[in-house]
């Protein structure tokens, strides 16, 4: 997107700064992408526009897979909020402790179990790492020495998983493994922002979990709860095409997301 459209595509928000949410992922859109997640973090420059961010909008929030208490802890911003586990906790601006859907309490345990059983000799020797994410675990194999091996290892823990009865999700070079419950970054969304007026909300996102927040988006605006939606894809070489094809418009990683920013406050 070139600085004039993305200056026009943000216009409404910006006219109206007291009535907009600004929601973002963070992996891949505030901080890019590493071979190991725990190594992740947000660009200085990046946290301080996203502060002004904060200062001028009505709502500003960051959706993750990560849980909500790492989320914070990466971006180091406490007067946002923060959806963690793709929306299953809530850490608001200023709590202390994310709020767990009570409904994922036992398939957490669960889950626990799975991934406690899932550590192997075999698959840490083929270096696929784990990542408690509460009510769910995450297995990445990105920068395996043999990254083959390593997803065909994730391939038979994810059918074990589906005949356990619970459900898998595909990401980039990660398999999640969640309860067998509706919850997704859309669905989150929805639940963060019951009972705001307002009338614009953007939600920028690189990864497939994030075409459920511009699906729930839309949802928003079909059902009059806001005025207008706005998707922005974060584009890169490992971007899925769905992404591409559904938003509204699209950046160039994360440089394009600091610009993104930087408009939103620019006076």
């Amino acid at each position: 997107m070139t600085s004039a459209l993305l200056s026009e595509a943000l216009a409404p928000l910006r006219a109206k700064p007291d009535r907009t949410a600004i929601l973002l992922d963070i992996d891949g859109t505030l901080a890019p992408i590493v071979k190991h997640a725990a190594d992740a973090s947000v660009p200085e420059q990046t946290r301080q526009l996203l502060i002004e961010v904060a200062r001028r909008y009505a709502v500003v929030a960051c959706v993750s897979g990560r849980r909500a208490s790492e989320a914070r802890a990466m971006v180091s911003i406490g007067s946002i909020s923060y959806l963690g586990s793709h929306g299953a906790e809530l850490l608001r601006a200023g709590w202390t402790e994310a709020q767990v859907d009570p409904s994922l309490e036992e398939w957490a345990r669960r889950i626990q179990e799975f991934a406690r059983e899932a550590d192997t000799a075999d698959l840490r020797r083929r270096r696929v790492r784990i990542e408690d994410k509460g009510p769910i675990v995450a297995f990445h194999w990105r920068g395996a020495p043999d990254e083959d091996a390593a997803r065909s290892a994730v391939d038979a823990l994810a059918a074990r998983a589906e005949q356990d009865g619970l459900h898998t999700h595909w990401g980039r070079k990660v398999l999640e493994i969640r309860p067998p419950l509706r919850f997704d970054k859309g669905a989150g969304i929805a639940s963060f922002l019951e009972g705001l007026e307002l009338d614009n909300v953007m939600y920028v996102g690189d990864d497939v979990t994030d075409l459920d927040a511009f699906r729930g988006l839309t949802a928003l605006v079909e059902e009059g709860r806001i005025e207008r939606a706005l998707r922005v894809g974060v584009i890169s070489d490992e971007t899925p095409p769905e992404i591409e094809a559904e938003a509204d418009y699209a950046v160039n990683g994360t440089a394009g997301v600091r610009e993104l920013l930087a408009t939103l406050v620019d006076s």
